[in-house]
């Protein structure tokens, strides 16, 4: 097992490595319509289960499916953005059109009728999905890589992450309500609500999108042009990329972490709707829509207020590794103390668990992401090529891969629960027993299991700087 202790002094940021204010408020724009996109489609796909009343476990095939296209399409778009070369840079002509196109698309996507019938509206959503997650990834896939690049130092890069993590918030603090807005409407028609905020979101990536396409400015804009390759040549380097990273431990480890840790809680969250409605409030969805919307708010909060004052100056402190190593115990605290949060005399109790589990996404994307940009750093040092582009994208799309799963394993675990939604508010007991263990024991053995492969990542402070003057070294040489 690797050494956990961090070094008892810290670097100081060079004033040339500093991002600008203005830089950064940008760059977290584009984090946000990232985080918003996951966090509308999470909320608003309830719809296609409580309002069009399709089986969770088409449900779950829905959600599944698009992640098959992203599982070619991440790193290839990660692989060409690494090889491009224009005038406007590497990264933002692909952010520029990926938001454009997947935010006309996103409104597509929820134009749903009823009278159109499950199996028109089921085809429909799959074939349109499969060309937004396609589109966006055009966008996000170059956004992320150029976050891991626009600075190369080690604290700077969780100042950055911290900040976009921080405005991203704002998306699991609007989400939650999302149920609630579209029950609201005078009819109090799910399908209708979900229609009307499909064209707010698309709208919102678009304009979001091209924001950081348009003024964030590329590190690395300098770098020799590739060579001509043959297609065959082209396909063997593609794949020969790929096959580095995942030859690359500490790279595959923060993969993990992440995959554990996200999707333990994305599949507890389907529960918790449920949970929510079904448990406490015996089906009423406008007290449940309530208590849902005001539990997302009271997590978003605390982890709006902890990302950047807090967690950017403990990874500083305490070091990266060993911030994560406290904040990831402190959400298994608040899985556990669900079980007396669902309380059907006094709902609100909920809200008392919020603030703990907000430590663990909290800390995750702030933390993780900056370790991500030392591991191209690290990789750039073993094999002599800056990859940001299809590292970023292979860890994306493990994330989306393990959303995939929660998707597909949700509808299923719903169904074996005994959930029916015909009988809407008289669930049986055992099905409202076994969406509860759900919903609070699947992330806690995600956690736990994730906190090994932290405690087993290497790459501390000391050596990242000391792999940064071995780049810059080697880059004044040549």
């Amino acid at each position: 097992m690797a050494d956990v202790v961090e070094p008892s002094h810290h670097h100081v940021t060079a004033s040339e490595d500093r991002i600008p204010v203005f830089q950064k408020i940008i760059y977290s724009i584009g984090a946000l319509v990232n985080q918003m996109q996951a966090a509308a489609l999470t909320a608003m796909v309830l719809v296609l289960n409580l309002g069009l009343g399709m089986d969770p476990a088409k449900v779950g095939i829905i959600g599944t499916v698009p992640r098959l296209f992203d599982a070619f399409s991440d790193p290839l778009i990660g692989y060409t953005s690494d090889n491009t070369r224009t005038r406007y840079g590497r990264r933002r002509p692909f952010m520029f059109w990926g938001a454009i196109v997947s935010g006309f698309l996103f409104c597509l996507l929820f134009q749903l009728h009823k009278a159109n019938g499950n199996t028109f509206n089921f085809w429909y959503f799959i074939v349109i999905q499969c060309f937004f997650v396609v589109a966006f990834s055009f966008y996000s896939i170059p956004l992320i890589a150029l976050g891991f690049e626009m600075t190369p130092d080690y604290h700077e890069r969780t100042r950055l992450q911290g900040w976009g993590n921080t405005l991203g918030q704002l998306a699991w603090l609007v989400s939650p309500w999302l149920f609630k807005f579209m029950y609201s409407n005078a009819d109090k028609d799910l399908i209708h609500g979900v229609r009307v905020l499909a064209v707010i979101f698309g709208v919102f990536i678009l304009a979001g999108g091209v924001l950081p396409a348009i003024f964030n400015k590329e590190y690395f804009t300098h770098l020799p042009k590739p060579d001509k390759k043959s297609m065959r040549k082209v396909v063997k380097d593609f794949f020969g990329g790929c096959a580095v990273a995942f030859k690359n431990r500490p790279f595959v480890q923060l993969c993990i972490i992440t995959f554990l840790i996200f999707n333990g809680f994305m599949l507890a969250s389907a529960f918790t709707a449920y949970n929510i409605f079904f448990y406490d409030y015996g089906g009423d969805y406008g007290k449940g829509g309530d208590l849902l919307g005001w539990n997302g708010t009271a997590s978003a909060l605390v982890s709006f207020l902890i990302i950047f004052p807090l967690i950017t100056k403990m990874a500083t402190k305490l070091g990266k590794r060993n911030t994560l190593l406290i904040t990831i115990p402190l959400s298994i605290a608040g899985y556990a103390l669900k079980w007396w949060g669902y309380n059907q005399q006094h709902p609100y109790l909920l809200l008392f668990t919020a603030p703990l589990i907000a430590f663990s996404l909290g800390s995750l994307f702030t933390i993780v992401t900056s370790m991500l940009a030392d591991v191209c750093d690290f990789d750039e040092l073993q094999t002599g090529t800056r990859r940001e582009g299809i590292f970023g994208a292979i860890y994306w799309w493990m994330i989306k891969l393990g959303q995939a799963a929660a998707s597909l394993a949700s509808g299923f675990l719903l169904n074996w629960t005994g959930f029916k939604e015909s009988l809407h508010g008289h669930q049986s007991p055992h099905a409202l027993l076994y969406m509860r263990l759900c919903d609070i024991g699947i992330p806690i053995v995600a956690s736990l299991i994730a906190i090994y492969f932290i405690l087993t990542f290497d790459i501390s402070e000391d050596k990242a700087y000391n792999i940064r003057r071995q780049l810059e070294e080697r880059r004044g040489k040549a």
